[in-house]
């Protein structure tokens, strides 16, 4: 199975692409440097070259701020792949610097914390002054760097997810039990059989998506009860999943993987999202036929990384590592129609270095 990183050849020198906390803009991460971008509309709002910032393989906003954190990456990097660099586009400097003993593997922002997570720990900085250590935790090995935040602070759950030492399991952390010299009680949900391939914490910390390495299904959990809320099937054969979102209202899911095509589903009311015709028999059938099946769907340049978010008024766009944009809009009767296709990196990026 490929990850994103691992198909960077197939497009145009980017490394990996990521939403920023409410999915209104996208870094850029390029053998040749650093790109931020707005989504809608679909304009650049910083480029940073490879003499600052060598070739990346992580870039983490911090909301809309000029705030940026970096870790190096690529064939010819700058920096230490041990290393996370915080950036202040209005100072246009570096103004903290974390070095770890084993490569970093994620970091998340926070306007109060920084996480960052290697292969089996996940750490918990003060932020902005000073970056204090507050908190290790161990973990099961984490190659994908799995870690997400609640990404606002007034939100009604404040909370840290990752995967716990159990095969499949995800920890989940009370963010605000997290300052120095206090009691945490993490909790685990036992959300797969295999090992996890994507987290997804909605905007209120509320619910907490799960998916394994065999990508076909979905899960959806209360973090309160702990609970599962729903099962959404992505499809029947096994794939690599890229990301999951939430919409912003958490009506909505939708996910991106290997096989090219960006699956929407109702959370809400999930009576939308498609059904078996024989899921009446389910009970002769078994599961398979009682899956929840994506409400709309579409597909991009197969074979084509991509991350998935959602634009306003139930768009979705789909940014993929061969430099395109693809925005579709869906409907509650599950139509989904292309509204605009665009190249989000110009000629000059293929460009030596």
């Amino acid at each position: 199975m490929k990850s994103p990183e691992a198909m960077a050849g197939m497009g145009r020198g980017v490394i990996t692409l990521r939403f920023n906390q409410d999915q209104g803009c996208f870094t850029c991460c390029m053998e040749t440097g650093l790109r931020i971008y707005n989504v809608e509309p679909l304009v650049e709002k910083a480029h940073y070259d490879y003499d600052l910032m060598g070739s990346l393989k992580h870039c983490e906003m911090l909301h809309r701020t000029n705030i940026f954190a970096v870790i190096g990456g690529g064939a010819k990097p700058k920096f230490a792949d041990n290393t996370v660099l915080i950036y202040d586009d209005i100072e246009k400097r570096f103004i903290l610097e974390l070095i770890f003993t084993s490569p970093v593997k994620a970091v998340r922002l926070r306007r109060d914390r920084i996480i960052v997570a290697t292969m089996n720990q996940v750490n918990v900085f003060s932020f902005p002054a000073p970056a204090q250590l507050l908190l290790t935790l161990q973990t099961r090995l984490n190659p994908l760097g799995l870690c997400e935040v609640t990404p606002i602070m007034t939100a009604e759950r404040q909370l840290l997810a990752f995967p716990g030492h159990k095969l499949g399991s995800v920890q989940l952390v009370d963010l605000l039990n997290t300052e120095a010299g206090t009691s945490m009680a993490p909790v685990t949900v036992n959300a797969h059989a295999g090992e996890l391939a994507c987290i997804a914490l909605n905007q209120q910390g509320t619910l907490v998506a799960t998916a394994s390495l065999k990508g076909t299904l979905i899960r959806v959990w209360d973090t309160v009860r702990r609970s599962r809320l729903v099962e959404l099937r992505r499809g029947s054969d096994p794939a690599t999943l890229y990301c999951i979102n939430f919409s912003q209202d958490s009506d909505y899911i939708c996910c991106s993987s290997d096989k090219g095509t960006v699956h929407i589903f109702a959370l809400k009311e999930t009576r939308l999202n498609k059904r078996s015709t024989l899921s009446k028999m389910g009970g002769l059938l078994g599961n398979y036929v009682e899956s929840q099946w994506a409400l709309a769907n579409f597909t991009v340049p197969p074979e084509c990384a991509c991350v998935c978010g959602f634009g306003a008024a139930k768009s979705v766009v789909a940014i993929c590592l061969d430099g395109t944009f693809h925005k579709y809009v869906f409907t509650s009767d599950g139509n989904c129609n292309r509204e605009s296709f665009d190249v989000f990196l110009n000629v000059c990026d293929d460009e030596d270095y």
